[in-house]
């Protein structure tokens, strides 16, 4: 039997065009009891075998929602899970994710692969947007997957 966490939050993925990363994620949903949403125009069908691979046979398990726009997400947000912050997540912030504190309610916002969230979200929920420290220059940013894990386990981790 699960066990209920002391968290709830939401995983939210604009454009994601990688299927391996989506999977990946579908499953770090799983194993938060955290829901997976999607927004705008996929790189990829739903139905994908990479994606389904990437989640094994956790994937049947995915709280999975899907929306048209951000701002059909951000009104599911306010009418859901109305008092939960949301958080955006870029290399362009400038706030480190390690100077927050994350309540136990709250959503996290990842761009596309390749470009990350548009600059018109980034300026408009500016002090919601936050960074995960990089520390080279060789690399343009970390893996969708990873970024993702990262930031959610560090909420976890102030949680417990």
């Amino acid at each position: 039997m699960d066990q209920r966490p002391p968290f709830q939050y939401h995983i939210v993925l604009v454009e994601p065009q990688i299927p391996p990363n989506t999977g990946n994620i579908g499953r770090l949903c799983v194993a938060i009891q955290g829901t997976l949403h999607l927004v705008g125009k996929l790189g990829f069908s739903i139905d994908d075998h990479a994606v389904r691979r990437a989640g094994l046979d956790y994937w049947k398990h995915v709280k999975l929602i899907q929306h048209e726009t951000f701002e059909d997400w951000l009104q599911w947000h306010l009418s859901n899970e109305s008092g939960a912050p949301f958080y955006l997540l870029s290399k362009k912030a400038t706030q480190s994710i390690y100077g927050i504190k994350i309540p136990d309610r709250a959503a996290f916002v990842f761009g596309k692969e390749q470009l990350g969230l548009p600059e018109e979200l980034l300026e408009r929920y500016e002090e919601q947007a936050f960074t995960i420290p990089m520390f080279s220059e060789k690399i343009r940013s970390l893996n969708l997957s990873n970024a993702v894990s990262i930031a959610v386990y560090e909420a976890i981790r102030q949680q417990l």
